[in-house]
């Protein structure tokens, strides 16, 4: 069975990455999720890609928050995953029978941590209320009175409150005001974009290289100069050059050398990485590792669907959230970067429906959405098996850790 796996960030008040929730689905050919599927799914999951390539490497220290069923919690399915880095969500669809609040008593003594999704106050969940950890509220589906009502109530008795569903900038600061501890939503995402502001000196620097790196033939003497610049920048070119990742015994101190290890697309890949850390200044840390994990998916995408501009897609997937990293609008930054026509179009939405890149990037939103049915359809137009989209995003986002690693000294 093939299995779709996607994560999506949850953050504190703070704006720091506090957990995952993973997304799932049974296999590519019934990829919709109803009640029915949801056992197998998310055995599916567990078994054959969780617990197979490693929890460690999908959530990198972090909680992931997993949704369950009455029926997989009879199961005892939770049992096969350590109770310190899952939290169990029980879905609001599961009926708080008396053998499910007496199922739920027993995982909490066994030290795991429950939440309630999409939480409505009903007498029935009251019992649950005393389980659980955590309350999951949906924004656009609870007034701002019953929301604020909800925190009143639950928060004293020590629950920790979610916010989800966080669409702007408005939703979140008013749901920070309210008093919600956690937050989940595409705002995260694709943060609210502040219009007008200069970009820093430093920023500005990383701008220049990243425009030199567009050239088609690059200069190595003036690439030296830029990067000796800057010491930070030489530290993490020679740290990178002499990594594993290229399997050199001989190591390197010269700037020179280390390009000429590199390459031209060498180059240009590791001054997309190393200059992003910088231009996330006062970011959330979780928008530079998606920024790295599109970059590695649009480019993985365009391989499997036997698309040439493989270079092109990887850009594209790493500037895909400048706005957000810059606080400019994406026209704007994308004009300071000069990423080119086809890559500036694709993100800005100005490009023909049939664009490949637009196919590409449009995919790779639909995916991180959790949105299967257009994953599908997507995936077909690129000429990608479905089956093979899940494992590119895992692959990728392993991918992005290793580099993150080796660049971001």
């Amino acid at each position: 069975m093939d299995v779709f796996v996607a994560r999506q960030a949850i953050f504190d008040r703070k704006r720091q990455l506090y957990a995952y929730e993973l997304l799932y689905r049974s296999d590519a050919e019934c990829n919709e999720f109803d009640g029915s599927d949801a056992a197998a799914a998310t055995r599916q999951v567990i078994s054959s890609t969780l617990l197979s390539i490693g929890l460690e490497n999908i959530l990198c220290g972090k909680k992931a928050f997993l949704n369950f069923d009455h029926r997989l919690l009879s199961d005892g399915m939770h049992m096969s995953l350590p109770r310190q880095a899952i939290v169990i969500e029980i879905l609001e669809s599961v009926q708080p029978t008396a053998d499910l609040i007496a199922l739920c008593q027993s995982i909490h003594e066994q030290g795991y941590s429950i939440a309630l999704d999409d939480f409505v106050s009903q007498p029935q969940f009251e019992p649950l209320t005393r389980i659980a950890k955590l309350i999951k509220v949906d924004l656009r589906a609870t007034s701002k009175e019953e929301q604020e009502r909800l925190l009143r109530i639950y928060q004293p008795r020590g629950l920790m409150m979610l916010a989800e569903k966080v669409e702007t900038h408005e939703e979140f600061e008013w749901a920070r005001r309210a008093g919600y501890d956690l937050f989940q939503g595409y705002f995260f995402a694709r943060p609210v974009i502040v219009s007008g502001r200069q970009i820093p000196a430093v920023k500005a620097t990383c701008m220049r290289l990243l425009r030199e790196t567009r050239q088609k033939d690059l200069d190595f003497q003036h690439l030296e100069i830029l990067i000796r610049e800057d010491v930070s920048l030489t530290f993490k070119l020679l740290r990178y050059a002499n990594s594993a990742l290229f399997g050199r015994s001989e190591k390197t101190s010269s700037i020179g050398r280390a390009l000429l290890v590199l390459g031209e697309d060498g180059i240009r890949r590791w001054v997309a990485l190393a200059t992003l850390p910088t231009l996330a200044t006062n970011k959330p840390g979780e928008l530079v590792t998606l920024s790295i994990v599109r970059a590695r998916f649009c480019e993985r995408l365009a391989q499997l669907g036997g698309i040439v501009q493989h270079g092109d897609a990887f850009m594209m997937g790493m500037f895909s959230l400048l706005d957000a990293l810059i606080d400019c609008p994406l026209d704007e930054a994308l004009r300071e970067v000069d990423l080119g026509a086809g890559i500036t179009e694709a993100l800005l939405g100005t490009a023909p429906a049939q664009d490949v890149l637009t196919k590409i990037i449009r995919l790779t939103r639909r995916y991180e959405l959790g949105d299967w049915d257009e994953v599908e359809s997507l995936a077909r137009d690129c000429g990608v098996p479905a089956a093979a989209v899940g494992a590119a995003y895992v692959e990728s986002t392993l991918w992005a850790e290793r580099l993150l690693h080796n660049v971001d000294g």
